[in-house]
């Protein structure tokens, strides 16, 4: 089952600030824990993040469902300048609610100068029958509210101009 979750919003800065800040920026200032998410603290072998086909290791602080440190692999699939990276995020490594894999893709869309429309969405990937229900509540409900709280992370991050720590 694929359980689908869009939030959008506006952001007032440059249409580069907003495409660039949620994948380039230190991601610990974007996921910042919530809940059963843990804070991210560090990330390892990101060498080339940025470019399409790149990895990174994820290691999280110790919460509720995580024991801390390597948690899962994010990959950048796609990423046209400007417009929208598609990022995906596997290889956890504690039990996910039989997710195996989470699709993102950020899009940007400039509407006027310094106003830059954002569409976020996610796609949940799970694999265990019994727990449809489960997930899609999880997705609609925990998710959405986590992807807003991201969303207002990368905001302030874009409008104090926080320095990109690749390319």
């Amino acid at each position: 089952m694929v359980s689908k979750i869009k939030v959008t919003t506006i952001y007032e800065c440059s249409l580069e600030r907003a495409f660039k800040t949620p994948m380039l920026c230190d991601v610990s200032k974007v996921h910042t824990g919530f809940g059963i998410m843990p804070k991210v603290i560090h990330v390892t072998n990101d060498e080339n993040w940025g470019k399409p086909g790149s990895s990174k290791k994820i290691h999280v602080a110790k919460s509720l469902t995580q024991q801390g440190g390597f948690s899962s692999m994010d990959r950048i699939l796609e990423r046209e300048e400007n417009k929208y990276w598609k990022i995906q995020v596997d290889d956890f490594q504690s039990w996910m609610l039989s997710f195996y894999k989470f699709v993102g893709i950020w899009k940007t869309t400039e509407i006027e100068k310094n106003k830059v429309l954002i569409e976020y969405t996610y796609f949940l990937h799970s694999q265990a029958p019994l727990l449809y229900p489960i997930n899609w509540i999880f997705a609609k409900t925990f998710w959405k509210i986590y992807m807003k709280r991201v969303l207002e992370n990368i905001r302030q991050l874009a409008y104090n101009k926080e320095p990109y720590l690749y390319e």
